[in-house]
């Protein structure tokens, strides 16, 4: 089962207990639109290469759609279609005003130099850049992507559209009108949603033992995992 598909049966399963019609149910299958390019990059050592790059926009009644930008080998149409969709619950459960959107390149990003890097995220945005905007769809950083990619994309979003955009892009640098504690935020709040979880469980008497006598299994090390690995390194919690 692709990740589309596992994320179509999870609605599935959940559709029974929510109090929703059936035409919502049915917008529901369907991304709003999806944008697909194939980006031509010339690398360092001369050779042309093209790269398959996405953006989907999947639902946007709660507002402007949300969503990383991704860099992997592995993505695929359906991978990023998933990916949006899932966003649009996340956007949903904790009552942001954002829609749910993704984008990617099919791409290996640790094999690139810093200047095949900041071309290559330069010419995404050239790409995309008719089909985002502040009213209409904020990227973000996401795998392999990281502040000073997201700045990169600002920049030349700006050199395209004129002025100072800061709310086209979050995840940039600080100096460019970015939060300084954005980069640890997923992490440190994924530990903050197990510990209130625990408390809860506590509270229900499902769980007879607190957080700090539990071991927490952390799958990854990355942008995420490091940071509510670090959490818990920090508060006594084995992981």
């Amino acid at each position: 089962m692709c990740m589309l598909d596992n994320a179509k049966k999870q609605l599935g399963n959940a559709f029974k207990y929510c109090q929703v019609d059936d035409e919502v149910w049915e917008s529901l299958q369907y991304p709003s639109q999806i944008l697909q390019v194939s980006i031509p990059m010339r690398h360092d050592d001369g050779t042309l290469k093209y790269y398959k790059s996405y953006r989907c926009q999947y639902n946007s009644t709660l507002g402007p759609t949300k969503g990383g930008i991704r860099y992997h080998p592995n993505i695929s149409r359906d991978h990023i279609e998933a990916l949006s969709f899932w966003m649009t619950f996340k956007c949903a459960c904790i009552k942001v005003p954002f829609g749910g959107a993704k984008g990617g390149i099919c791409i290996n990003a640790s094999a690139l130099s810093n200047r095949e890097l900041e071309r290559i995220s330069r010419l995404y945005i050239d790409a995309f850049k008719n089909f985002i905007g502040p009213d209409e769809d904020i990227p973000a950083p996401d795998m392999y992507t990281d502040e000073r990619v997201m700045g990169w994309m600002y920049d030349e979003y700006r050199l395209i559209k004129g002025g100072h955009p800061k709310d086209i892009i979050t995840g940039k640098p600080v100096a460019l009108g970015g939060l300084a504690e954005r980069t640890h935020s997923t992490g440190y709040g994924g530990y903050y949603v197990l510990e209130k979880f625990v408390k809860d469980m506590q509270k229900a008497e499902k769980i007879n033992k607190p957080l700090k006598d539990m071991t927490i299994a952390i799958q990854g090390f990355g942008k995420v995992g490091y940071w509510f690995a670090e959490k818990c390194y920090n508060n006594n919690i084995k992981f």
